[in-house]
């Protein structure tokens, strides 16, 4: 897929991972750490990691085919590295979602110890924040590089041009 009524599909469908990153994010660490927010948000926060799994590689496959498109430089080629990463970064969210899931299952049948219950919410817990945290500033670093491949010699011809 390269184009989406006839703009770049990259440019499109890169919206929806910039939100769904960190709107996944905050939703993993919520529900690992507030018991009142897992029974509310596990549900909605699985699908929306199911439907980031599903888009990032499509995204990043619309950014190869949109590569081939533009002018190669560094700062290009940066972005297209970091994007790389993208999809083990939805993969990693969708791990720590599942542990969610897990522990929302294991606490309801309440067939665990409360020690072991404990335990699995603490590592649970752990893995949601550093996931979380990972996936949202790898996502922004990822955003900022593509910003600053497309915008960075635009910006400054046209600032100076108004001069």
């Amino acid at each position: 897929m390269s184009q989406i009524n006839g703009l770049p599909a990259h440019i499109l469908l890169v919206h929806a991972i910039v939100v769904l990153v960190p709107l996944v994010a905050v939703g993993v660490v919520l529900s690992a750490l507030w018991p009142a927010a897992r029974v509310r948000l596990v549900w909605p926060i699985a699908v929306l990691a199911t439907a980031l799994l599903a888009l990032t590689p499509l995204t990043t496959e619309a950014g190869e085919s949109l590569e081939d498109q533009v002018d190669r430089t560094a700062l290009l080629h940066t972005h297209t590295e970091l994007g790389d990463t993208m999809p083990f970064v939805a993969a990693a969210l969708f791990v720590a979602v599942m542990l969610v899931v897990a522990l929302h299952v294991s606490g309801s049948r309440r067939s665990m110890s409360a020690g072991r219950m404990r335990s699995l919410t603490v590592v649970t817990a752990l893995v949601a924040i550093l996931v979380g945290v990972g996936a949202t500033v790898q996502v922004y670093r990822v955003g900022d590089s593509g910003a600053q491949a497309t915008w960075q010699d635009r910006v400054g011809v046209a600032a100076g041009e108004a001069e």
